[in-house]
């Protein structure tokens, strides 16, 4: 239960995917002007992540490993396999967010089918990748079961969406405000940025 919540937790804060790794900047910069669809893409993004980790892990482990199905190493198929896995879900979430909502999928625009080549989806899996090789006694990073696959995902998930939604709730608030005309639009969003993930950096010694 400790290495689950100290899983958790890392993925939320120290490992976040937009300040630690500055994935999945494309669209966390061009979607996040307005609050309610930077939250609709976080949550699209968090869903996929919940889906495809632990079916890449699943893939890993019982499909790709030595110790698989087909008794030998075929790890070099990973890369090519999980974009398959990635690319499939995205069309999934897709059809359903155009069904049930299609004021989010029409203010997501290219963004929403973009979620495929998203490298936070893509970063995901592949440090999914490599932290099964690590040891859960030693590493609060590890995943050693598809348990931990779901929470490292899930936390995942919620660190970008949370990253993203306060961008935007600051370029929200930053429209009213007297923003030095060389810095308007990506300049003082660049800067922002910057601010924020040096504060994220405060929480790199966290250790549950």
């Amino acid at each position: 239960m400790e290495h689950a919540l100290s899983l958790f937790v890392r993925s939320i804060f120290v490992d976040n995917m937009i300040f630690a790794s500055f994935l999945g900047m494309c669209s966390y910069l061009a979607v996040s002007k307005n609050v309610k669809t930077s939250f609709g893409l976080g949550v699209a993004v968090t869903f996929v992540l919940l889906i495809t980790v632990p079916a890449n892990y699943l893939l890993q482990t019982k499909v790709l490993s030595e110790d698989g199905i087909f008794g030998q190493d075929l790890t070099y198929l990973s890369f090519i396999l999980f974009i398959a896995v990635i690319a499939g879900i995205v069309q999934l979430v897709e059809m359903i967010v155009e069904r049930f909502s299609p004021s989010l999928y029409s203010a997501l625009g290219i963004f929403l089918p973009l979620i495929a080549v998203n490298c936070a989806i893509m970063g995901g899996c592949l440090f999914m990748q490599q932290r099964i090789l690590m040891d859960p006694a030693t590493s609060s990073q590890a995943i050693a079961n598809i348990g931990d696959a779901f929470i490292y995902a899930l936390g995942s998930g919620i660190g970008w969406l949370l990253a993203i939604v306060a961008l935007a709730a600051i370029r929200e608030k930053m429209a009213y405000t007297n923003v030095p005309k060389p810095l308007r639009g990506l300049g003082i969003t660049f800067i922002t940025v910057g601010l924020m993930a040096m504060a994220f950096m405060c929480f790199s010694g966290l250790n549950i």
